[in-house]
């Protein structure tokens, strides 16, 4: 423990409210700063879209760590203030609240400035009416808005804007989804599998995949028309919307790391180490502003999962405490959600992105339970493995409890398990809660067969 230890924390997203609790869990004396832009403390963004719906009742359910928490951890939490500059040398952090300055010296620094949404060059795009889900408040806008709204139209089909869409559905709005690429989910899913979620939306939810928003039309200043290109023909075509929602990707945040020195990867992220370390002496970052490398291809990554940024924090934090806490060399990407009735999941590249391997993958449909036990639901899980080792490298899950049987590939991909070791795995068994052969190793089983026929 060390009471001369000074910790500065920018941020208290999940990463900085994360790496305020490690670093307070492993040093019980040291003093402990979090500065933050918002005037929220840690909440979770990845429940926003929850609360269009009402799924979660209240915006303010998302909370996850009160004001009064950080003060009973003594941990000193300004809200509302900006970091202006930092002085790596004097190592000093330099923010505003209102009107007064505060300079706060520091032993161990943690860059938590998260990221800002990609907003698409579309013409007209500062209408009223056009938003994007970072925030609360960026929330609230959008339910304020949905009282004299009949039509939403969302840009970008990943995972926050088929959330999106599927909550707003559920209010009873008119949804047209719009996608740049040829397919929806294309960082989650390869084509065969997003092919199903796409079957299971609801037949009057609109959906133009392979098409650019190029231009919004408003009417007394608010959007009453946006318009669409199909990039395949160059056709274009005109959708009437009272709310456009972007969900086209973020930026990461990396002015004030830039400033002090730090190194910025390829993907323009923050790069840090398995100590979650930057480039720059006693200075750490965390989260969505980060460049991490894939665990499968070991090409640099962007970090856009809550559940990434936390195990970031919890090393960042940790180390920043004068502890000793690495991650792992890489990110499994290991993700999950659920939309119009259907769970998703996946772990590990999709195949458009193992180009420099060979790989050989395999799909099965399955149910839930034994076929002739009422109630199984179905379940199409597909599997990527390496060619010439056998080793599993990527999964796909669309169905009944999918997330847990991702969690198993998960398992196999960090702990290099070959694909004939797994599909030999004992699965729990009784007729009304899972087959006597889990579809996991169902489709493994015919991985296997297909890499068993190339070696002929």
């Amino acid at each position: 423990m060390n009471e001369d230890r000074d910790i500065v924390i920018i941020g208290c997203g999940a990463g900085g409210g994360t790496a305020a609790q490690f670093a307070r869990k492993t040093d019980r004396k040291s003093s402990i700063t979090i500065f933050e832009k918002g005037k929220y403390p840690q909440y979770s963004k990845c429940g926003l879209p929850y609360t269009i719906s009402v799924r979660i009742p209240d915006l303010m359910d998302l909370i996850e760590f009160s004001e009064d928490w950080f003060k009973k951890a003594n941990i000193d939490l300004f809200l509302e203030t900006n970091v202006e500059k930092i002085n790596a040398k004097k190592q000093i952090v330099f923010a505003k609240k209102g009107n007064r300055i505060i300079e706060k010296p520091y032993s161990s620094l943690v860059i938590c400035t998260g990221a800002k949404p990609y907003i698409p060059p579309i013409k007209n795009i500062d209408v009223k009416g056009v938003f994007v889900v970072r925030t609360i408040d960026d929330v609230k806008k959008i339910i304020s808005r949905l009282s004299k709204s009949k039509k939403v139209t969302v840009i970008g089909a990943g995972l926050i804007g088929l959330e999106m869409a599927d909550n707003l559905y559920k209010k009873g709005l008119k949804v047209t989804i719009v996608e740049a690429l040829p397919n929806i989910l294309v960082h989650s899913l390869d084509e065969d599998m997003a092919k199903i979620i796409l079957d299971k939306i609801p037949n009057n939810i609109s959906i133009f995949t392979n098409h650019l928003a190029t231009k919004i039309e408003d009417s007394n200043a608010e959007i009453s028309k946006v318009i669409i290109k199909d990039q395949q023909t160059g056709d274009e075509k005109s959708v009437d919307t009272d709310i456009l929602i972007l969900a086209t990707g973020i930026n990461p945040k990396t002015s004030l790391a830039k400033s002090i020195g730090c190194k910025i990867g390829k993907t323009s992220g923050i790069i840090i180490n398995d100590k979650a370390e930057t480039s720059v002496k006693n200075v750490y970052a965390v989260g969505d502003c980060t460049e991490y490398p894939d665990f499968v291809t070991s090409k640099p990554t962007l970090v856009g999962l809550g559940s990434i940024c936390v195990r970031q924090a919890i090393a960042a934090g940790i180390n920043a405490a004068g502890g000793n806490y690495k991650l792992l060399k890489g990110v499994l990407q290991t993700h999950t959600s659920e939309f119009f009735g259907v769970d998703i999941a996946s772990v590990g590249p999709t195949k458009n992105c193992l180009n420099n391997m060979s790989v050989v993958s395999a799909k099965f449909n399955g149910t839930s339970l034994p076929d002739y036990f009422p109630g199984g639901k179905p379940i199409s899980i597909k599997v990527l493995v390496d060619e010439y080792t056998g080793m599993i490298i990527g999964a796909q899950g669309v169905g009944e409890n999918v997330a847990q049987r991702i969690n198993m590939f998960a398992c196999a991909i960090l702990t290099g398990l070959d694909v004939n070791s797994f599909r030999k795995i004992e699965t729990a068994y009784a007729p009304p809660i899972a087959p006597t052969l889990d579809v996991v190793t169902l489709v493994c089983d015919a991985v296997s067969m297909k890499l068993e026929r190339k070696k002929r």
